[in-house]
């Protein structure tokens, strides 16, 4: 052990005449480790949103979008869709349609996304027929059977659809039962089921205000859907607003023929994803457009980074706070000990020595602090991230609990900032034991 680290390790163990030194002392290494220790777990908290949502939004949609720069869906797609398949970097690729309508049953109605799509390929593309917790997707896999004109019409000519009793006779029931059958297969979010009160086996009608001209006017198109699955991706927005049917049932609902409206892709570098989609936008050729998750996301994630930095800055205050502790610590501690500096001086010591004593004296409280605030953050997060112990409302925050997702990085820089601050708040209190004269300080004893 080097002579000044001797010295500054025995000055802060020995006892002092003035016992509120020591109890100063005791506050600065609590506040550098309360310091710390926040820091670790607001960016544990901050990157835990990040990674969450990013791993949620990413595994729920695809990475790139291809759509046509008019607004009339694309045509002959499947050439275009097996060309592009074989572009770089391409991992999968789907086509789809998503259009706005309402799904209602009995006196309950939601607005949701109604997602078309070909059940082999959207699990090329993303996740969320992998988080289907009731039913099965089995029924989206089957060929649909030729268009019932009972089951697509427009709300002009929509009648309450016949419902079995117990009285009606086994034939009446078993007709009921195949018109049930008959439907077009639909799964939805597991909000909005509840919301609906539907369950597996349901019958939920869905409406578009995509309509058709009639002599009373435009009139939305309707069409009754059989639920056969409740998926639970556990992100809200998904949960609550989106549903999932047959590509041809949403075509002839919508009266597309044979159009789509997007191509999505998935990639094999997400950060790659703006060039990888000027790639894929010159191969389609002209009249197409791509989009990515990352400017569709671009807001969301500016805001998580911004409130990154405020949160760095806000709680590094707790240790400037204890750094200002260090300081009157150690200038206190000079005081003090101006006596044994300059006996150390007088029997040789340089002024050089003397100021690192106090330097590697005010490092050590740094030090400690910031071990015993990195055990206790890291140990929190972990605790938080495992056993999910912060709950939050999903319709506010996408997700049910608060995140947490430390990172080795995020306790370098900590450390660094923390041990940095405490080494500048030594500076002024060893410069002046530095200048200690020693006849000075002898003369009266």
């Amino acid at each position: 052990m080097r002579f000044e680290l001797f010295v500054a390790s025995r000055y802060l163990r020995a006892k002092r005449r003035q016992a509120f030194i020591g109890i100063i002392t005791g506050i600065s290494i609590v506040g550098v480790a309360a310091g710390v220790a926040s820091l670790i777990v607001a960016l544990a908290i901050n990157n835990g949103f990040r990674q969450d949502l990013q791993e949620r939004l990413i595994g729920s949609t695809s990475h790139i979008s291809l759509l046509r720069v008019a607004d009339d869906g694309i045509k002959d797609w499947p050439p275009l869709l097996e060309r592009l398949s074989k572009q770089p970097h391409v991992v999968g690729a789907a086509p789809a349609i998503f259009e706005q309508v309402l799904i209602s049953r009995g006196p309950r109605a939601r607005g949701a996304v109604l997602k078309g799509m070909i059940p082999a390929d959207e699990r090329k593309i993303g996740d969320l027929l992998n988080t289907i917790k009731e039913g099965s997707a089995d029924a989206l896999e089957k060929t649909p059977s030729a268009p019932d004109e009972n089951h697509v019409g427009t709300a002009a000519s929509a009648v309450p659809e016949a419902s079995a009793t117990t009285e009606d006779s086994p034939d009446a029931l078993a007709g009921v039962h195949a018109r049930v059958a008959a439907m077009p297969p639909i799964i939805l979010g597991k909000d909005m089921a509840d919301n609906l009160g539907a369950t597996v086996g349901s019958v939920v009608l869905v409406t578009s205000p995509q309509g058709e001209l009639t002599p009373f006017g435009m009139v939305p198109k309707y069409s009754r859907f059989r639920v056969v699955g409740i998926f639970n991706s556990g992100f809200y927005d998904y949960d609550s607003s989106w549903a999932f049917t047959r590509l041809s049932d949403a075509q002839r609902l919508f009266g597309l023929g044979d159009l789509i409206s997007v191509i999505e892709f998935k990639i094999d570098d997400i950060y790659k994803a703006d060039t990888f989609s000027r790639e894929l936008e010159d191969a389609a050729g002209k009249g197409f457009m791509t989009t990515n998750w990352m400017e569709q996301n671009k807001a969301l994630f500016h805001a998580l980074r911004l409130e990154r930095l405020v949160t760095f800055i806000t709680i590094g205050l707790i240790v400037f706070v204890a750094a200002l502790n260090i300081l009157i610590s150690l200038i206190m501690m000079v005081m003090e000990k101006t006596k044994d500096i300059a006996v150390l001086m007088s029997m040789g010591t340089r002024k050089s020595q003397v100021r690192n004593i106090f330097i590697a004296q005010g490092v050590l409280i740094g030090v400690i602090g910031t071990a015993i605030g990195l055990l206790l953050g890291y140990a929190i997060s972990y605790a938080g991230g495992h056993y999910h112990i912060i709950s939050l409302s999903p319709e506010v925050y996408s997700i049910d609990y608060v995140p947490f997702a430390p990172r080795p990085m995020d306790g370098l820089l900590v450390a660094l900032v923390a041990v940095g601050v405490s080494f500048i708040a030594t500076l002024y209190p060893s410069w002046s034991a530095g200048r200690t004269l020693p006849a000075e300080a002898l003369r009266y004893e």
